[in-house]
């Protein structure tokens, strides 16, 4: 399946991405409308056999009173007659399966190549928002796209070719018909714009809303023990009810919005084809002001101009109907934006690398634009470095830069190859990394250590807790490894969660260890236990820890300060 590639052309908006989401799919949505089109032609086949029919069993009751039925006539149009009738819902049928096609496959490839997007930017995802909101852009926001692109992209098309076809064959018949729905047509997408572009507003509004809510509900459920300790369930309980109670009413105002537009919609439709029929009516009776005592329109013609006259202006209604649609995707797209139009860095190595022991690594100059001053440290083999400094003096996006997401100027080496060089995937293979907050999922605690070693058995995934000092209070757990686990660890402390990622990068057993702040937010005590575990625990591999914090880290081989120009200021 082709990807869109945010990358590679400057955004140009909410329609340009639009256009990129659909460009793959483009073959699809023009065989609906074809289908569709055909659909029409056929029904204005039907609209004239029926006519005909009619037509021409009325003169023959007129000349010769009912026993003059022509069933020869019948017989011979209702073969054609049931072709029109069966092919039309079929046709109709496969037009909705190509564009639901066309739907899932597009929304399927621009939600990857937003995962792509996360997955480039490694930890410096979290600049973008909270989990809780980046995933309900991936899910609500582009599941939003679909009747934009299952119904409305190809009815737009269709509410000019449809109405175009039926003119011409109305024409024919009676020009002031013609001109008739020509002139009263433009009521219907004139209120369709002013409507939808007062519900594209609305909706814009409710995905920032449940953005937000996504968000705060997360938190309220992360601190959900210390709202307990504090008796706060109640006021959090409130919260959550208020926020769900005013995105409940914003959406009912986008609703009556949308039902508001199709009543429009259906009563100028109503209207101008009530206005065509008195055309027509007044003329079969001869009285009509300026042709009186003559038929402008004979019987056929006017039978055939009335059946096709809905049809004239379904599309337009039908438009107007999926045009709030249109507006909930340009809104949705709108808040996905930021993501799309993102540059992200690509890490260009291409080298393969294997490591059968720790390795040194080596920083020469490295800097990295408006975050860290050049920078310059080598680390043996085996060498456990703490790298000390202030908030905002670029510990973080170091270790991002060795992760390979952040581009940077001088050079960083993997026993003396060049980190640019390499392929990104296996240095991964290769390192442990324990951000600031363990990457937990929700699901059993079993499942969240597969997640560093898929294939480990359950005798290994005792064995590392034990190491990590969690298995003895797992054991006393009723359902042990099949202990579930909320969102983030909800239902661990914020120790156990820390050693429960210490057990993840053993089951990894990488000779590579990056460790940010990882003792962060523990009280002391929780902390000091977690730095003896780090002492026993990463013996033989080369560790770059940062911290801003020295307490618990005399173990370490060097500690260096990042805040001196060349971060050569170390002590033993």
């Amino acid at each position: 399946m082709k990807k869109i590639r945010p990358t590679e052309a400057t955004p140009g908006g909410v329609q340009y991405w639009l256009a990129q989401v659909l460009a793959p799919h483009k073959q699809l949505l023009n065989n609906a409308l074809l289908l569709a089109y055909v659909a029409a032609l056929l029904l204005v086949w039907q609209s004239w056999l029926l006519a005909r029919l009619f037509s021409d069993w009325l003169v023959d009751w007129q000349q010769q009173g009912s026993a003059a039925l022509n069933l020869n006539l019948l017989l011979a149009l209702l073969p054609w007659l049931l072709i029109c009738l069966l092919l039309r819902p079929l046709l109709q049928y496969a037009r909705e399966r190509l564009c639901q096609k066309a739907s899932v496959q597009a929304r399927t490839g621009l939600r990857q190549q937003l995962l792509a997007q996360l997955a480039a930017l490694g930890p410096g995802r979290q600049a973008l928002g909270a989990d809780a909101v980046l995933a309900s852009r991936l899910l609500e926001q582009v599941d939003a796209l679909d009747g934009y692109i299952s119904r409305y992209h190809v009815q737009r098309y269709l509410v000019l070719l449809v109405p175009l076809t039926l003119l011409v064959c109305i024409f024919y018949y009676s020009p002031l018909a013609a001109t008739l729905m020509l002139l009263t047509a433009p009521l219907v997408p004139l209120f369709m714009i002013l409507l939808g572009k007062a519900a594209a507003a609305a909706s814009q509004k409710q995905f920032v809303a449940l953005a937000r809510m996504s968000g705060r509900f997360m938190d309220l459920l992360r601190g959900l023990k210390t709202l307990q300790q504090l008796q706060a369930v109640p006021q959090a309980e409130a919260e959550v009810a208020q926020a769900a109670e005013h995105y409940r009413a914003g959406t009912m105002r986008v609703l009556r919005m949308a039902f508001l537009s199709g009543a429009v919609l259906e009563f100028f439709s109503a209207l101008a084809i009530a206005l065509v029929a008195l055309y027509l009516g007044l003329g079969l009776l001869g009285i009509l002001p300026w042709a009186k005592g003559s038929v402008p329109v004979a019987y056929q013609g006017a039978l055939f101009i009335l059946l096709l006259a809905p049809e004239f202006y379904n599309p337009l209604r039908q438009l107007g109907s999926d045009y709030h649609a249109k507006a909930e995707a340009e809104a949705a797209l709108s808040e996905l934006l930021p993501l799309l139009e993102l540059q992200v860095w690509q890490h260009p190595g291409e080298r393969p690398l294997q490591l059968a022991a720790a390795p040194a690594l080596g920083f020469h100059q490295v800097e990295i634009a408006q975050r860290l001053a050049p920078f310059t440290l080598q680390l043996a083999a085996g060498e456990r470095v703490v790298l000390r400094g202030v908030s905002g003096s670029g510990k973080s996006s170091l270790l991002q830069a060795v992760l390979g997401f952040l581009p940077y100027s001088g050079e960083i080496r993997i026993n003396q190859q060049s980190l640019m060089m390499l392929r990104r995937a296996d240095w991964h293979q290769q390192l442990g990394y324990l951000a600031q907050q363990p990457q937990l999922l929700h699901g059993t605690l079993a499942e969240n250590l597969r997640l560093a070693a898929p294939e480990a058995g359950d005798e290994q995934l005792v064995t590392v807790l034990d190491q990590v000092a969690l298995w003895p209070l797992i054991r006393q757990l009723p359902l042990q490894l099949q202990t579930p686990l909320g969102e983030r660890g909800l239902g661990l402390s914020g120790g156990q969660l820390s050693r429960l990622a210490l057990a993840q990068l053993l089951l990894r057993d990488t000779p590579v260890w990056l460790l940010d702040e990882p003792t962060a937010h523990l009280d002391p005590q929780t902390a000091a236990h977690i730095n003896r575990l780090l002492e026993r625990l990463s013996h033989g591999r080369t560790l770059l820890l940062v911290s801003h914090e020295l307490e618990g880290l005399d173990w370490a081989d060097r500690v260096v300060n990042l805040d001196t120009p060349s971060a050569m200021q170390v002590t033993a």
